[in-house]
């Protein structure tokens, strides 16, 4: 199991994902993380991590993972599965709320349908950027019950490499302690006492669009070649 680094219980919002990466990048800076790649869950995730990119000069990609909704509530995470078709289930949930065998694997089937289509889009600007033997940041706009970050951290296990950070703006500390399991590290800015959403802790939360984080990608594609 991982450490888990709760830096306050501060509930105050954040200006905006930027703000939010800004304060993770200055938090992980003047470590030895050489050769480092930071990877952002699309949408939100991205702004964040292009922010913590910036700032400990390292490489950026996207990590793509969609969560598994239950029967009659899409909201509500059962679980998740990433690009790689790693998946995470959380059978307790799942029994609660009627998602049998059969029901998981036509979710899951639909998500990673949704995932190729997002991949060759983002592949297409951005090739995916090799993992192995390398430091590797995760990190999204915040978690609530974290069941999408937990897929994505299992399917970058599978790439081996060095080291496993998560480092989030905000979160729940019980998510956090179980999340620590999945990583070396997990990193939070604030772990407030009530929890109801991620979006409660941003002044603007508003939904990323396809076109920006594309655009994110390209520049991030364009700095690349220019350091050839």
């Amino acid at each position: 199991m991982g450490t888990c680094i709760i830096l306050s219980r501060s509930g105050e919002p954040f200006r905006d994902r930027v703000e939010a990466g800004r304060l993770l990048g200055e938090e992980l800076e003047g470590r030895n993380l050489p050769r480092a790649v930071v990877l952002g869950i699309p949408r939100g995730g991205v702004i964040v991590a292009r922010e913590v990119a910036r700032a400990i000069g390292a490489d950026l990609d996207v990590l793509i993972a969609r969560k598994l909704g239950a029967p009659g509530n899409p909201e509500l995470a059962i679980g998740a599965v990433a690009e790689n078709g790693r998946i995470f289930i959380d059978k307790r949930l799942a029994l609660m709320v009627g998602a049998d065998d059969a029901y998981v694997e036509r979710e899951k089937e639909e998500q990673l349908q949704e995932i190729a289509r997002r991949a060759e889009r983002y592949r297409e600007v951005r090739p995916k950027v090799a993992l192995a033997e390398r430091p590797v940041i995760v990190t999204d706009d915040g978690v609530a019950t974290g069941a999408t970050v937990q897929a994505a951290l299992r399917a970058v296990r599978q790439e081996a490499p060095t080291r496993v950070i998560l480092a989030l703006p905000v979160g729940p500390e019980d998510s956090l302690r179980r999340l620590a399991e999945e990583a070396d590290e997990v990193l939070c800015l604030r772990v407030p006492a009530f929890f109801a959403a991620v979006g409660q802790f941003y002044q603007r939360f508003t939904q990323t669009a396809d076109e920006e984080l594309l655009e994110i990608l390209e520049e991030e594609a364009n700095r690349t070649r220019g350091e050839r």
